[in-house]
């Protein structure tokens, strides 16, 4: 098979499909592998790097498009990358549909096959290649929360680890997943007085297992939440439907009640945001005020610390991008459920349950599809 990555077109999203690591891998095993010039620059890879493994550099993306069978990617492909997907060429990247019906419309209209990270599921039932990006993003919710507290940048003032005499920062996180947990990791690494609510108690008890006395547990209720946001100085939204869009748990009308300068981070933004203010922001401009209250809603936080993200994303979605250039796209899925599970687009058919229940529209059975 003919593999390829190209530069990402986001704005400030340096990470790569593809690290000349994986790379190496795909041509051991006799495949083709097309790199754009300079696409792996912003995550420290030279194209030289990726020629010594045998990869040749190709210098438009659209040279890319035209030759390889399939495109691993990092995020979701914009506007000018539209008209260059073909009909059956797999499309192997995160995509979070969920958020944009117009995008979901373009690609089936493409006819590609979208293989999306974000709902490949394990043996374990997790999102093994969701994961690794969810860690990262939850670890810097807390990183950049605590920038965005300090007055210069709009926020109250308030240092997280307070200091002898004077109280610690509160952190409230809603979701008590993978983002949530990695938040509050860092967060009473830091010393900050930390809450975490969720809907799911038996998340909430391995919270408490794993963390003991030293976190805060609360049932996610409206009136919980309410309870949380009027005392925090920093919010992490970090609930998950996997494949859907974010349900919206905090209301335009709490915020009122919140402190002046506090900071909410809402790391759910790829799926639409878990407020009813959120929109999505980039790392050159990453926030804006609503009622007094500083709002970070950058959607793909994990570029910040591309070397970091890229390195730990390919570590997730080789194994499944080698069984798809190995086995075929059909083959591949009927072998592993899981990956099935990751197939949102289908020559034109929409495969995804939760991407069609955001938009009221017909979902195909991937595994009907495939056959």
């Amino acid at each position: 098979m003919k593999i390829g990555t190209v530069k990402e077109l986001k704005q400030h999203e340096y990470r790569v499909g593809l690290t000349p690591n994986s790379a190496r891998e795909y041509v051991k095993r006799g495949h083709e592998v097309y790199v754009q010039a300079g696409a792996g620059t912003g995550s420290g890879f030279t194209d030289e790097m990726y020629m010594k493994e045998g990869c040749s550099i190709l210098e438009k993306a659209a040279d890319v498009y035209s030759l390889v069978d399939m495109i691993v990617k990092v995020k979701e492909p914009l506007e000018p990358e539209l008209k260059l997907i073909r009909e059956g060429q797999v499309l192997f990247t995160y995509l979070h549909l969920a958020a944009d019906r117009q995008l979901t419309q373009a690609l089936m209209d493409t006819g590609c096959i979208g293989v999306a990270y974000e709902t490949i599921v394990g043996p374990d039932g997790e999102l093994p290649c969701l994961k690794p990006m969810s860690q990262i993003a939850g670890r810097l919710s807390i990183q950049e929360g605590a920038k965005y507290l300090e007055k210069p940048f709009g926020g109250r003032g308030v240092l997280l680890s307070g200091v002898p005499g004077v109280s610690k920062a509160k952190v409230a996180i809603i979701g008590a997943g993978i983002v949530g947990i990695n938040a509050a990791k860092i967060a009473t690494g830091i010393g900050a007085q930390v809450t975490i609510l969720d809907i799911d108690l038996n998340r909430l008890e391995y919270v408490e297992d794993v963390f003991g006395n030293t976190i805060n547990t609360m049932y996610s209720t409206p009136g919980n939440v309410k309870r949380a946001l009027h005392e925090a100085d920093l919010v992490v939204g970090a609930v998950l439907r996997p494949g859907a869009a974010a349900p919206k748990i905090i209301k335009k009308s709490y915020l009122g009640n919140m402190k002046e300068g506090s900071v909410i981070v809402d790391v759910a933004i790829d799926q639409g945001g878990c407020t009813e203010v959120s929109h999505p922001t980039y790392h050159d401009d990453p926030v804006y005020v609503v009622d007094g209250v500083v709002f970070y809603c950058v959607g793909n936080m994990p570029g910040a610390v591309s070397n970091t993200s890229t390195n730990a994303l390919n570590n997730a979605t080789l194994p499944y991008g080698l069984a798809i250039a190995e086995k075929g796209i059909a083959a591949a899925m009927k072998e592993d459920e899981g990956l099935l599970m990751g197939l949102n687009l289908y020559h034109g058919k929409l495969t995804c349950q939760g991407v069609a229940d955001s938009f009221g529209m017909e979902c195909t059975n991937p595994a009907q599809a495939v056959e």
